[in-house]
């Protein structure tokens, strides 16, 4: 009878090794580097907030910087669309540029809306930063109540 030895010792890595490993994990990388690590993605998808009560929908959109002359808002088949535009800042040329973290961007989202919401009493404003969208729901109006008699 022959007995075979197997050595079930885990494999140790280097915690360098383990974080190469998951940076290095295509699936990751590809998220991170097409959604997050851009640097366009915040300002080309600004974020939002959205609220419901009783009365309307509220949008808030995040996007600093901007004037109110900048937002263009539409609503077309019941897609709302919220887009801006800033133009390039002019470069002043007695001055040197050390570092530049922010800059100004387009940007367009949209959403599509229910049935619920009025399209002729859709609100904006700009104040502080934050785009704020307010979408009135319709009065619900009911079908009277009627009687079905059973013949």
């Amino acid at each position: 009878m022959t007995f075979v030895k197997f050595n079930h010792a885990p494999v140790v890595k280097s915690f360098g090794g383990i974080v190469d490993e998951i940076f290095n994990n295509a699936n990751l990388n590809k998220f991170i580097k097409d959604d997050f690590n851009t640097a366009d993605f915040f300002g080309a998808h600004p974020p939002v907030n959205i609220y419901e009560t009783k009365e309307a929908y509220s949008l808030d959109v995040l996007v600093p910087g901007l004037n109110k002359e900048d937002f263009k808002i539409s609503l077309e088949n019941k897609v709302l669309t919220i887009s801006a535009e800033k133009e390039a800042e002019t470069k002043d040329e007695n001055q040197k540029q050390i570092r530049r973290e922010f800059s100004y961007r387009s940007f367009k989202r949209s959403f599509t809306l229910n049935e619920q919401v009025d399209a002729t009493k859709i609100q904006a404003k700009y104040e502080n930063g934050i785009l704020k969208v307010t979408l009135s729901k319709k009065e619900n109006i009911q079908d009277p109540v009627k009687a079905i008699v059973v013949e």
